[in-house]
């Protein structure tokens, strides 16, 4: 069984940092696109940034400039390094990752409150 386990989220004031980081563990085949998505109360569910296996990255415009994603592929593991970090930024922060192990399946950890003060 595949499990995402997220780490890191907080209570931080406006012009902060922090970085999360979720680890995938079980029987992993390979694993493709990781990404890291949030959703705010109310809100839909939305993407912050992607890494590819070749760690090419893609951010949403509301972050770029600001967030960090990356990945260690020997421990499948992604990050995401958060600076200068805004009241809007408050979310529960979700990881997502395409793994194989017969099949490609989309996979979610249980999410990480991130919480900005003004």
């Amino acid at each position: 069984q595949v499990q995402l386990v997220e780490s890191g989220g907080g209570l931080v004031q406006a012009g902060g940092s922090l970085r999360l980081s979720c680890a995938a563990s079980g029987r992993i085949g390979s694993i493709n696109i990781m990404g890291w998505y949030r959703q705010a109360p109310e809100k839909q569910r939305e993407l912050v940034a992607t890494i590819t296996r070749g760690d090419s990255a893609n951010y949403a415009d509301s972050v770029k400039g600001r967030f960090t994603i990356s990945r260690d592929a020997a421990k499948n593991t992604v990050y995401l390094e958060m600076n200068s970090l805004k009241p809007e930024d408050t979310a529960v922060y979700y990881c997502n990752a395409q793994i194989v192990v017969f099949t490609t399946k989309q996979y979610w950890g249980q999410g990480t409150q991130v919480t900005v003060s003004s």
